[in-house]
């Protein structure tokens, strides 16, 4: 029972924060005559905003220590970078939670808190309809702006995108909800799923950046390279596996601990990217149309994914 306590505190305190941002951005794209639209993104970031605060009021002593010092939680950007966002956008960001976020010890508690089951569920079923909601909202967008009917900012790769994650996110509640382990895919998923995460980040900064930042746009574009390579020799490895006769042929090079170790390496490296591209466009050195806020999100994605390649765990 612990575990669940602490499974469903650090499934929030990440996935609730990228989900209110994710509101956020979709808030800010839209152009100002889609008041209802704006109106209900708000209304989503608002919500996820409190979901957040709710997660928080009992994450002491209910996070393990690698999801906090992780950098997945928050980064030395992320409350700057609401600062930063909230006076450049004119959308409230409660950076509140981010103070109380950056003063949680850490480790968990040796024993469970009976106290703490049922309100972690009432969490975990909020979550669960939110995520119904929000995820409805996203597919909606997404279809105006495939049919001509509505311009936002954001790509509509950017949107499929984040319909991804917060899916991801619904999968690991629903799981929770069941009372079941979250092994909601294998090792193999996991990275697939994150290492598409990964290049599409490249592809969005590469497309955000101003164009006179030339070399900023190659390193990203390299980045977006060096991904699909690791996603086609997952592929291939997976295929091997499962000895289907029209894959392509294997990479018998590779195994699949070297090729973790291989995505681990360039992850390290690529975070290294994103915090200096955070850093520059936060004391304006970096010329793009990017809010300081996502490029500080992107940057906490990838805190997230070094720890699970880290650790080994799926979640």
């Amino acid at each position: 029972m612990k575990d669940y306590v602490i499974l469903s505190v650090e499934t929030h305190l990440f996935f609730a924060r990228i989900m209110k941002e994710h509101s956020l951005f979709l808030e800010a794209g839209f152009p100002c005559c889609e008041k209802d639209l704006i109106e209900e993104a708000g209304r989503f970031r608002y919500k996820f905003e409190e979901l957040l605060g709710d997660a928080l009021s009992i994450a002491e002593g209910n996070v393990h220590e690698s999801v906090l010092n992780s950098g997945e939680l928050v980064t030395e950007f992320t409350l700057p970078a609401e600062k930063k966002t909230a006076s450049l956008s004119g959308i409230p960001v409660d950076t509140s939670i981010t103070e109380k976020t950056l003063q949680l010890n850490c480790g968990v508690t040796r024993a469970g808190n009976q106290t703490l089951l049922q309100p972690v569920r009432r969490i975990n079923e909020r979550a669960y309809r939110l995520l119904r909601e929000l995820i409805r909202f996203k597919e909606r967008i997404l279809s105006e702006v495939r049919n001509g009917r509505l311009f936002t900012a954001n790509y509509p790769l950017l949107l499929e995108h984040i319909i991804r994650e917060a899916r991801l996110y619904r999968d690991i509640v629903e799981q929770l909800l069941a009372g079941r382990n979250i092994c909601y895919r294998s090792f193999y998923e996991t990275e697939e799923f994150w290492n598409q995460i990964m290049m599409e980040h490249a592809w969005f900064i590469r497309g955000l950046l101003d164009p006179s930042e030339a070399e900023l746009i190659e390193t990203a574009d390299d980045f977006s390279k060096d991904y699909k390579r690791l996603l086609e020799a997952a592929r291939r490895q997976d295929c091997r596996a499962a000895g289907r006769s029209r894959c392509a042929q294997p990479d018998h090079t590779l195994t699949e601990r070297t090729l973790t170790e291989r995505t681990l390496t360039e992850t390290i490296k690529y975070r290294g990217f994103k915090a200096a591209g955070t850093d520059g466009i936060l004391n304006g050195q970096v010329s793009s149309v990017i809010l300081p806020l996502l490029a500080d999100h992107v940057l906490r994605e990838a805190d997230h994914y070094i720890r699970i390649l880290e650790t080994g765990r799926t979640h």
